[in-house]
């Protein structure tokens, strides 16, 4: 570890909870180091301490020093490799190392985050500052402030005039269909390349998804497919904007006021993502945009979704059937059948902090896209993730095919070469049609080769050009023709 990571994670030991979480904040291993006023190893204060003290009713002005903190092993500079591996277990994960003066030279760090994720969501010292805030006043479930804040920065941002926060990415899309009126006995198009979450959300009202294939360069829904597939039972098309690319939504939204059928995109993946200079969400006024915040998602709360619309009775409707059908003039007063969809003021509060600093998410996340771009292009049997000049894609996770007739080693075979090396990766989602709840007899060849061939790298915004150049060089040593 070197000297400037581990002044950025040490401070006295008189410090704030405040003070300490900025510490941690900028080192990204999970802790901070405390010195005496002689610069001599005091102990160290952990991220889990630190939740733990502000659970207990500490607040952020607390002196770290008055907070439970578990007794730290220490170790000589000069100790062996394998006598500290001795002195690690599921307790111990970090030991100090110090010189003669006491002073820590460096730390000795043995956990899971020596593997390169293939994302991880960046917490920092606003969202611990807003869910304290919660935990303080004790709003923490489904009342409170920031649930509305939440609903209305990211309508703002998607430039919808309504959102309705919801407990998750799947609970958006069912209530989106629910406010439809999408039921038993309709038929609902959907890609086969998709979450399964997305046909899981059609079944739940009693409707059928009928799947369509990919347009191999995107991999998005095949426009030219839908239209073959409609019947006098179809009621709606579900868009996904898969791996962070638009769909071809004028072609869709054409067919669909040709048979008078509702439009739902399902940006789970795509926040902020741009078709024709417009966000995803409610693009020419789609009916309903729904969105996840799932941990892995380029926006997180946890678990938790939100459904956009700019059209007013199916916003009242959904707040309707989000809240157990309760009336929104009498208390307690059931008009409707609903559901306990709810996202918590906790959620909602991580929201608004990511929200606060989305733009240098979207960035990070396009830098990112471009370095790997850039080190990727030449590889045999590697085909890039694909941007169509009316599209601005995002980078949730960057995708990529693995041919494997290019060189002989296959996705499968390349993804335990990652791990071998530390490298965590993705397959692509397997089409719907294949799924064992959903297997029809049916062929969709091109999403199932799209699906056989795709390879979901490390993208985290607290990627290192180190880890992509380490990513790249595994792929580069085993890519050769």
């Amino acid at each position: 570890m070197n000297d400037e990571l581990l002044n950025k994670i040490s401070i006295p030991y008189t410090s704030t909870i405040r003070n300490a979480l900025i510490a941690i904040n900028a080192g990204k291993i999970g802790l901070a180091i405390l010195h005496d006023t002689n610069n001599s190893f005091y102990g160290l204060v952990t991220d889990g301490d630190i939740r733990r003290a502000l659970l207990n009713g500490n607040g952020l002005n607390t002196s770290v020093n008055d907070i439970n903190r578990p007794d730290t092993i220490t170790a000589s500079i000069n100790t062996p490799s394998s006598e500290l591996l001795k002195m690690i277990s599921h307790k111990i994960r970090c030991i100090p190392l110090l010189d003669k003066n006491k002073t820590v030279k460096d730390l000795f760090l043995h956990d899971n985050r020596s593997i390169i994720p293939v994302s991880a969501p960046q917490i920092g010292t606003k969202e611990l500052q807003y869910v304290s805030e919660c935990v303080l006043t004790g709003w923490i479930s489904s009342s409170g402030k920031f649930v509305q804040q939440f609903e209305k920065m990211f309508a703002d941002f998607c430039g919808s005039k309504y959102a309705v926060a919801t407990s998750n990415g799947t609970t958006a899309l069912h209530l989106a269909l629910l406010s439809l009126n999408i039921c038993k006995g309709d038929e609902v198009i959907v890609p086969t390349l998709t979450f399964i979450a997305t046909a899981n959300a059609v079944n739940y009202t009693g409707a059928k998804p009928v799947f369509i294939d990919s347009e191999p360069k995107t991999w998005n829904i095949d426009s030219e497919r839908i239209e073959q597939c409609i019947t006098p039972k179809t009621k709606a098309i579900i868009v996904v904007h898969l791996y962070g690319h638009p769909a071809n939504m004028d072609i869709i939204q054409d067919i669909a006021a040709k048979h008078n059928l509702a439009v739902i995109e399902d940006a789970a993946q795509a926040h902020g993502a741009l078709y024709k200079k417009k966000k995803v969400g409610v693009i020419n006024n789609t009916d309903l945009g729904c969105f996840s915040f799932f941990g892995n998602k380029i926006v997180t709360t946890g678990e938790g979704g939100m459904v956009i619309t700019n059209r007013k009775e199916l916003y009242e409707k959904i707040r309707i059937l989000r809240d157990h059908g309760m009336s929104t003039s009498q208390r307690y007063f059931h008009t409707v059948l609903g559901y306990n969809y709810r996202m918590t003021n906790l959620q909602a509060a991580i929201g608004v902090a990511q929200m606060e600093k989305i733009d240098d998410i979207l960035m990070r996340k396009e830098i990112i896209a471009e370095k790997y771009s850039k080190k990727l292009k030449d590889i045999p049997g590697i085909t890039l993730p694909y941007n169509e000049e009316w599209a601005k894609r995002v980078c949730w996770l960057y995708s990529i095919l693995v041919d494997k007739k290019s060189y002989g080693i296959g996705r499968d075979k390349l993804m335990e070469k990652l791990q071998d090396n530390l490298v965590d990766s993705r397959p692509l989602f397997i089409p719907v049609h294949q799924q064992p709840i959903y297997k029809r007899k049916m062929s969709l060849p091109i999403s199932e080769n799209i699906s056989s061939k795709g390879l979901s790298l490390p993208s985290s915004i607290n990627l290192s050009l180190d880890d992509i150049e380490h990513v790249v060089d595994i792929i580069k040593q085993n890519c050769r023709k």
